[in-house]
């Protein structure tokens, strides 16, 4: 009679918050196959706690400690400003993969958080964007010396269960990455409306330019990621010589739109940069 296999192992993992983002990755956890009873997640809100064992499932640990204690990666997803008091007196397994969701908050400043000499686990810094919310994020990731494999593994299982993942080999691209994508998504906000605003100033009526601008961006997006050519090479195929995109392409750049872009990256990085050094100055001692 033949055996029948061993149970596949899990991660124990253990979140401390349960916001919308928090929530979008146990989401995509538990439909990739993540058993719901192998997540714990400590949440102060008692009403938000309950809501999220309702729809999941998960284990809701009584405080922090409860949640971290036997994990094998735990998940910061405070926010900021409360990161500080979430991981006082957390005593981490030593080998355990702490991933971080916390805008802003360098992986030096965990470490003088955490205080623990002898803890040596891998931090991973990361910056998903709000369309994780949907399953349609892009996070980027950022290890600390010495991460191993599996802690990367365990970091791209995470946050990939809300989106795609992207590597940066230095800690200080985190703010690049906040600046393009973390922001990003406000900037396609902001166009959106400023074109239905115009198609309306055309003498639309406002719900079909609030559908055309919309429909247009999403399918755009979905032009750019389904044909796999760069977007420049797309550009130029819509853009018939002497027709009104041309016209459209030529009033823009006459008017700077790409230095207007990419002076608005700039102060978004710049202040990426501002809010890592004041998070660090609060967690000195």
């Amino acid at each position: 009679m033949t055996p029948a296999p061993a149970p596949a192992a899990f991660d124990q993992i253990a979140f401390i918050g349960g916001g919308n983002m928090a929530a979008s990755l146990i989401g995509g956890l538990i439909a990739a196959g993540q058993p719901a009873t192998t997540i714990r997640v400590s949440e102060p809100d008692g009403e938000r706690a309950a809501a999220l064992k309702a729809r999941f499932g998960v284990v809701i640990a009584a405080d922090n400690a409860a949640a971290v204690h036997g994990a094998d990666i735990v998940v910061l997803a405070t926010k900021p400003q409360q990161v500080a008091s979430a991981v006082q007196g957390l005593r981490l397994a030593p080998a355990a993969t702490l991933i971080s969701i916390c805008a802003g908050v360098r992986i030096a400043t965990l470490h003088t958080l955490l205080g623990q000499g002898d803890w040596h686990g891998a931090i991973i810094r990361t910056m998903p964007n709000t369309p994780a919310l949907f399953g349609a994020g892009i996070t980027g990731l950022h290890a600390s010396a010495g991460a191993t494999s599996r802690a990367k593994a365990q970091a791209e299982t995470v946050l990939g269960a809300a989106g795609k993942v992207c590597w940066v080999a230095s800690e200080a691209l985190m703010d690049a990455v906040t600046a393009v994508s973390g922001s990003g998504p406000a900037y396609f906000f902001l166009l959106t409306e400023a074109m239905a605003e115009a198609g309306i100033a055309l003498g639309l009526t406002p719900d079909d330019a609030q559908a055309l601008a919309l429909q247009t961006f999403i399918g755009a997006a979905k032009m750019a990621e389904g044909t796999g050519t760069d977007v420049a090479t797309l550009r130029a195929q819509v853009t018939s010589k002497g027709g009104t995109t041309q016209a459209a392409l030529e009033s823009l750049e006459a008017d700077g739109f790409r230095r207007i872009l990419g002076t608005a990256l700039v102060a978004a990085n710049r202040r990426g940069r501002e809010l890592g050094d004041e998070l660090a100055a609060a967690a000195s001692p």
